[in-house]
C-alpha cells in the first residue's frame, strides 16, 4: 500500500511539471497535446473583399453585436441568448493580410469554467492563391482540453466554412439572428450603453 501510494505521488508530480496553467484560468494545458482550432476556406473574391467581409462579424456571425468590429483598437459586444457573453477587441489589422482579434472577457453558462475564452485571439491569416483568397483562422487558446471545445469547435466550423464562406463570395451569410436587443441586465453586467 505504502509503494502505492509513493507511485501516486510521484505520478502525479511528474504529470504537474510537464503541464501549465494558463494565466486566468485553472484549466491544465499540456504543451505536447495541446493544439488551438484551426480551419482554412479558400474563397472565389479578391484579397480586400475577403478581408473587409471578415471584419464585419454582423454579415456572418451574429447581428446580436454591439459595437464596431473593424476598428484598430475598438472592442465589440458578443451575445447569443444568456448561453454565450463576448468582449472582444481587434488588436492588430495588417491591411489584407490578417486580423487579430483578443477576447478580453467571456462568460458561458455550460460550462464549469465560465470564463475559458478570456485571453484567446480570433486569428485571420489571408493569402492568395491564383485568383481565389485562403482563409486561415485560428482561435488561438481554443484547445481539446476546454469543455466548452466540441461545441465550439462545431460552431467555428459552421460559421466559417459556412457562414463567413457564403458571406464573402455572396453578400449572404448566415449569422445569428436578432434577439430584440440587449435587456438591462446584460446592459449593467456588461457595462455597455443604456440603448
Amino acid at each position: 500500500m505504502k509503494y502505492l501510494i509513493q507511485f501516486i505521488l510521484i505520478t502525479t508530480l511528474l504529470s504537474c511539471k510537464e503541464s501549465k496553467t494558463t494565466s486566468n484560468q485553472n484549466i491544465k494545458m499540456d504543451n505536447t497535446t495541446s493544439k488551438s482550432y484551426t480551419t482554412t476556406i479558400t474563397v472565389d473574391k479578391d484579397i480586400s473583399s475577403a478581408f473587409n467581409s471578415i471584419k464585419n462579424f454582423r454579415g456572418w456571425w451574429s447581428e446580436e453585436i454591439e459595437g464596431n468590429t473593424d476598428k484598430a483598437g475598438e472592442t465589440f459586444f458578443y451575445h447569443y441568448k444568456d448561453v454565450h457573453l463576448s468582449k472582444i477587441k481587434l488588436i492588430e489589422m495588417d491591411t489584407d493580410k490578417k486580423l487579430v482579434y483578443q477576447v478580453t472577457d467571456n462568460e458561458f453558462n455550460f460550462t464549469k469554467d465560465k470564463t475559458e475564452w478570456i485571453n484567446t485571439k480570433l486569428i485571420f491569416d489571408l493569402s492568395t492563391e491564383g485568383n481565389k483568397t485562403k482563409i486561415v483562422f485560428t482561435h488561438e487558446g481554443l484547445v481539446p482540453e476546454y469543455e466548452c471545445y466540441n461545441v465550439c469547435n462545431d460552431a467555428w466550423t459552421s460559421y466559417i466554412q459556412g457562414s463567413l464562406k457564403n458571406f464573402i463570395e455572396t453578400g449572404t451569410g448566415k449569422p445569428n439572428g436578432k434577439e430584440g436587443g440587449l435587456n438591462a441586465e446584460l446592459v449593467e453586467k456588461w457595462g455597455l450603453p443604456d440603448k
